[in-house]
C-alpha cells in the first residue's frame, strides 16, 4: 500500500483555523465573532445568511456585506525524548461576502460565498513528527444561495443550497533509510535522505441548510440552522522528491481519489432582549464528527509490496457539542459593544491523536464593536482562543510510512518506531476580524 494515503487520511482531519472542533471555521462575519457566533436568534446584517438564513426576514431592504478574519495560531510540543517544538506560524483570512434582499414583504433572499472548512500547520521537515505529517493547506469556498418565508409576526422558516469546493496541499516525510535497510539496499551507500511526498487534490460537492426563526414576545426570540453532511470526491497527484534510484520503484508518482463527508451540524439559540439597549443570547452547536470514523484512498496502482490499490484506516472520532453566550450592547445609534465566550469540546480520541491532529477542548474570549454611518456599517471583534494542554501518550505513528508496513510482512521483522512525537502539546489562536456592510 502506498503510504501517501496514510497521510492524507491523517491530514484532511487537520483541526480548525479557529472557532470549532476538527476542521470546522466559524469566522464568518466580525459582529458574530465579537459576540462568539451567539447570533442565531438576532439578526447581524447580512452575515445571518450563515448563522441562521432564516433571520433574513429581520434585515431589511438590500444589503451587501464583506469581511475577513486574521487568523494566528501557535503551536508547540512539549517532547517526552527532550526539547521542544514550535508549528511554523503564519496569519491565514479566512474571508466572507453576502448580499440580502428584503422586499419587506414576507419572502427575503440572498447569497452568501465563504469558507466553512480549512486548515494550515505546517511543521519543520526535520522535527520529530515528521514522518506522521508536516504540512497540511486546505481551502474550501461555499457558495450558498438561501431563501426566508416569514409565515406570520412570529415564525420564519428558510432553505438554502451549499455548494462546496474542496482545495488540498498535503505533505510529510517518509523515512527512505528504513525502506532501503528493509528492502535489502547494497552496502555502502551510505545514509538515505528522507523523502518529501506531497499529495494535492480538489473536488466539489452540494448540500443544503435550513433555518427557523421563533418570536416567543417581543423580547425573546428562538433560531436553530441545520446543515447537511457534504460528500467530496477528491482527485489529485501524489509525487514524491529525493527518491534514490535504487527505490524508486517502490514510489510511483500518480493519481489518488478519495472522499471525505464534511460533517452536518445544527445550531440553536435564545436571544433575550432584557432591556431596549442590551440582548444577550445563549447557544449550542453539534457538530457530526462520527462521520470521520473510518476513511479510504483508491490508488492508481497497487503497492508493489501489498498489491492493494487502496488503503483505508480508522479515525474514530466523537461527535461534538459547542456551548456559547454573547451580548450586544446599544450605545446610541451609531455605536454597539460586543463581547462572548464559547467553550468547545475535542472530537479526536488519545489513540488517534497527532501532530498535525491538535485538537483539544478549546476556550474563546471575544469583544468587538458595530459602528453605523448613515448606510455604513463596520465591525470589529478581536478573539483570544485557549486549548487546553493536551498529552499525546499513544507511543506510535498512526501513519508510519514504513513500520505499518513491515507489520504486514510475515518474515519475522518487528518495526522500531522513531519520531513519535509523544508529548505535551499547547495550542493559542489569535482572531482580528472585519467586515464592512452597505445598506442600498
Amino acid at each position: 500500500m502506498n503510504k501517501s494515503a496514510g497521510m492524507l487520511l491523517g491530514l484532511l482531519l487537520i483541526p480548525s483555523l479557529s472557532l470549532a472542533s476538527g476542521y470546522g471555521v466559524f469566522t464568518q462575519g466580525a459582529s458574530g465573532l465579537g459576540q462568539a457566533n451567539a447570533v442565531v436568534a438576532h439578526p447581524t446584517g447580512p452575515s445571518s445568511l450563515y448563522f441562521n438564513p432564516a433571520l433574513l426576514n429581520d434585515v431589511p431592504g438590500r444589503q451587501v456585506e464583506v469581511g475577513t478574519t486574521a487568523v494566528y495560531g501557535k503551536r508547540e510540543i512539549d517532547l517526552d525524548s527532550g526539547g521542544s517544538e514550535k508549528a511554523d506560524s503564519d496569519w491565514q483570512y479566512p474571508s466572507s461576502f453576502y448580499y440580502t434582499h428584503n422586499s419587506g414583504e414576507r419572502i427575503a433572499a440572498g447569497i452568501g460565498v465563504f469558507f466553512p472548512f480549512g486548515l494550515a500547520n505546517e511543521w519543520d521537515k526535520d522535527y520529530e513528527g515528521r514522518y506522521i505529517g508536516t504540512k497540511g493547506e486546505m481551502f474550501s469556498m461555499n457558495i450558498n444561495p438561501a431563501v426566508s418565508f416569514k409565515i406570520n409576526d412570529q415564525f420564519s422558516l428558510a432553505m438554502g443550497m451549499d455548494f462546496v469546493y474542496v482545495d488540498a496541499d498535503l505533505r510529510s516525510m517518509i523515512n527512505q533509510e528504513k525502506y532501503g535497510v528493509y528492502l535489502n539496499y547494497p552496502d555502502g551507500f551510505g545514509p538515505l535522505p528522507d523523502i518529501e511526498q506531497k499529495f494535492t487534490s480538489d473536488g466539489w460537492g452540494t448540500g443544503y441548510n435550513l433555518g427557523v426563526l421563533y418570536k416567543a414576545s417581543d423580547r425573546i426570540s428562538i433560531g436553530a440552522a441545520y446543515r447537511s453532511k457534504i460528500d467530496i470526491d477528491l482527485e489529485g497527484d501524489i509525487d514524491y522528491a529525493g527518491v534514490d534510484p535504487l527505490l524508486v520503484a517502490y514510489f510511483w508518482d500518480g493519481t489518488a481519489e478519495s472522499e471525505i463527508e464534511l460533517p452536518a451540524q445544527f445550531v440553536i439559540g435564545v436571544a433575550v432582549n432584557t432591556t431596549d439597549r442590551l440582548t444577550v443570547e445563549i447557544g449550542a452547536r453539534w457538530e457530526d464528527w462520527d462521520a470521520n470514523d473510518k476513511l479510504a484512498v483508491d490508488l492508481q496502482y497497487p503497492h508493489p509490496l501489498t498489491g492493494k490499490p487502496y488503503f483505508s484506516a480508522d479515525r474514530n472520532w466523537s461527535s461534538t457539542w459547542t456551548y456559547n453566550i454573547g451580548a450586544n450592547y446599544r450605545l446610541n445609534e451609531n455605536v454597539a459593544l460586543n463581547c462572548g465566550y464559547l467553550y468547545g469540546e475535542n472530537p479526536v480520541p488519545d489513540s488517534t491523536f497527532e501532530p498535525v491532529i491538535p485538537d483539544a477542548v478549546a476556550h474563546l474570549f471575544t469583544v468587538g464593536t458595530d459602528l453605523t454611518y448613515g448606510p455604513w456599517v463596520v465591525s470589529a471583534a478581536f478573539g483570544y482562543e485557549y486549548h487546553e494542554k493536551r498529552e499525546k501518550k499513544n507511543g506510535d505513528l498512526v501513519n508510519d510510512p514504513v513500520g505499518s508496513l513491515v507489520e504486514t510482512w510475515e518474515n519475522g521483522l518487528v518495526p522500531t518506531y522513531v519520531g513519535t512525537a509523544d508529548g505535551d502539546y499547547e495550542t493559542d489562536i489569535y482572531l482580528v476580524g472585519l467586515s464592512v456592510g452597505y445598506k442600498f
